[in-house]
C-alpha cells in the first residue's frame, strides 16, 4: 500500500532584492520530484548539500508548502487539507532531526518533551501523557526514572534517543530522519541505526531517511532516491545501486567514500 506519494514537486525560494528597483532573484530548491513510498519501508534521499534534501523533509511534514506539485499521504493532499484536517494528518507523522542539543529544549524536562506531540496532537491527559512516555523511554533503553531530568544530564547519543522516542510517542506511520546519525559520534551512530531498525519491525512503521552518508543509507534503506540540484536523477536499490551506478552524479558520490 503507498503511504506517501510525492508528485511533481518543485519549490522556489525569492532571494532579497539586490536594489529597491531590481527584481528579485528566484533560486529553485526542487524541480519536478516524484516518487512512491509504500507502508513499512524505508526509502534514503542522498545529496550534496544544496540539492534539495532538506527542501524536500520540510515539504512532506507540510511544514513549507510547494510552489507546484503535491504530497499525498494515504491519497490526501497535505497542502490542501484545512486546518482542522491538517491537525490529524500531523498525529501521523513525526520528525527525527539532525542535532540532538539543538531539537531539544533544555528548559524542559525529558516528560515535557516526549510527552508534548501527544498533548498537542492527541489531547491525551496527564496520567496518559506519563503513561506513554514512560513506555517510549523503554523502547529506546532509557529508563522511566529519566523522565524527569533535562537535556544537559544526557550523552548526545542518549538525547537522540529521547528525540526518537518523542517522535514515536504518538505512534505515526511516516517518520522523516533528517541526518539523525551524522551530529554523533561513529561509535554512537551504529548503536542509533539498530535501535531505528529495532524500532521499525516493532511498529511498522515507514522511513523517509535524508542522509549524505551513503553508507547508513545503504544500512538502513530498501530504496535510494538520489537529488542532484533540485532532481532525482537515479532511484534504486541500495546494494545495487552503490555497486554499479548509472548516473555520473551517483558515480561522483560514490568516489567520494572513504574505502570504496
Amino acid at each position: 500500500m503507498t503511504l506517501l506519494a510525492v508528485e511533481d514537486v518543485g519549490k522556489r525560494y525569492r532571494l532579497p532584492r539586490q536594489s529597491l528597483l531590481s527584481v528579485a532573484p528566484e533560486v529553485q530548491a526542487l524541480d519536478g520530484v516524484s516518487f512512491t513510498l509504500q507502508a513499512g519501508r524505508s526509502l534514503g534521499i542522498v545529496g550534496e548539500s544544496g540539492s534539495g534534501k532538506s527542501t524536500l523533509a520540510r515539504l512532506v511534514m507540510a511544514l513549507e508548502t510547494p510552489t507546484r506539485g503535491r504530497v499525498l499521504l494515504d491519497g490526501a493532499d497535505l497542502h490542501a487539507l484545512d486546518a482542522t484536517a491538517l491537525r490529524r494528518a500531523r498525529a501521523r507523522l513525526q520528525m527525527v532531526f539532525q542535532d540532538p542539543y539543538g531539537s531539544l529544549d533544555p528548559r524542559r524536562t525529558v516528560l515535557q518533551t516526549v510527552a508534548e506531540p501527544l498533548a498537542v496532537l492527541r489531547g491525551a491527559g496527564k496520567a496518559e501523557q506519563r503513561e506513554r512516555a514512560a513506555e517510549m523511554l523503554a523502547a529506546v533503553g532509557l529508563r522511566a526514572g529519566d523522565l524527569g531530568k533535562y537535556p544537559h544530564e544526557f550523552s548526545g547519543g542518549q538525547r537522540q534517543r529521547i528525540a526518537i522516542a518523542r517522535a514515536f510517542v504518538t505512534r505515526p506511520e511516516l517518520i522523516v530522519a533528517d541526518e539523525p546519525v551524522s551530529a554523533l559520534d561513529v561509535s554512537v551512530q551504529a548503536q542509533v541505526l539498530n535501535l531505528m531498525q529495532d524500532l521499525q519491525e516493532r511498529f511498522g512503521v515507514t522511513y523517509l531517511f535524508i542522509s549524505h552518508d551513503l553508507a547508513v543509507v545503504e544500512l538502513v534503506c530498501d530504496e535510494v532516491l538520489v537529488l542532484q540540484h533540485g532532481k532525482v536523477v537515479e532511484r534504486g536499490h541500495p546494494h545495487e545501486m552503490f555497486r554499479a551506478p548509472q548516473h555520473a552524479y551517483t558515480q561522483r558520490l560514490l568516489a567520494a567514500v572513504p574505502g570504496r
